[in-house]
């Protein structure tokens, strides 16, 4: 599990491409590489990988087809950097909200605003997994644990304090890209219980006579 708190943003060092999985290569920091062990997990963008190698600071990640399908790692390229927050240990703090790496889906940033005044970014989700987020609820967003702002028409408006800019990737985003989404998970079990209440209300009513 994890709080959607990035504890550091680390260079992609190196991308290697074999038949059914992508190997990544990330640099992490003294902090990060704290008791870290082979098969641990760590958030990348979002995205709960295990680790495979430690190679001094260098520590290496798999991430299979079906990962690489359904997340934005397949587009990963050497050079980029990445949210990193190691696995949550019990006991700690919660500052976002909990997670589990377990990315739903895509979407594509419709546009993104940094200004003295303030900063937001605008995302399209796909209308199925849209249905699950609703103003002032939780979202994670490449791994960050962050507060809706508005919906319309399945488009994402979440504003971004300076803080989050400074420690994360936010800040180097561009339209067009797409987004690692977690949705809440609590909430996406409460709108399927109530559409499948409402499904079979309705399915009974038309029964009656």
């Amino acid at each position: 599990m994890y709080t959607g708190i990035v504890q550091a943003v680390r260079p992609l060092l190196d991308v290697t491409t074999y038949p059914g999985h992508n190997q990544f290569t990330i640099d992490l920091t003294p902090e990060l590489l704290d008791e870290l062990k082979i098969g641990a997990s760590v958030s990348v963008e979002g995205t709960c990988l295990s680790v495979t190698e430690i190679d001094g600071s260098q520590v290496r990640f798999d991430a299979m087809t079906a990962t690489l399908e359904r997340t934005n790692l397949s587009s990963f390229k050497p050079g980029r950097s990445v949210n990193i927050e190691r696995s949550a240990k019990m006991n700690a703090e919660v500052g976002g909200h909990l997670m589990a790496g377990h990315i739903a889906t895509t979407a594509e940033i419709v546009e993104l605003s940094i200004k003295e005044t303030g900063a937001f970014i605008k995302f399209r989700m796909p209308p199925q997994w849209g249905k699950y987020v609703f103003p002032r609820g939780f979202i994670g967003v490449n791994g960050c644990s962050l507060t809706v702002a508005d919906v319309e028409d399945n488009v994402i408006t979440i504003n971004l304090i300076p803080e989050t800019l400074r420690q994360t990737t936010f800040a180097s985003y561009h339209p067009g890209e797409l987004l690692n989404i977690e949705v809440d998970h609590q909430t996406m079990v409460l709108v399927d219980v109530v559409e499948r209440t409402i499904k079979g209300t309705l399915a009974r009513e038309n029964l009656l006579p």
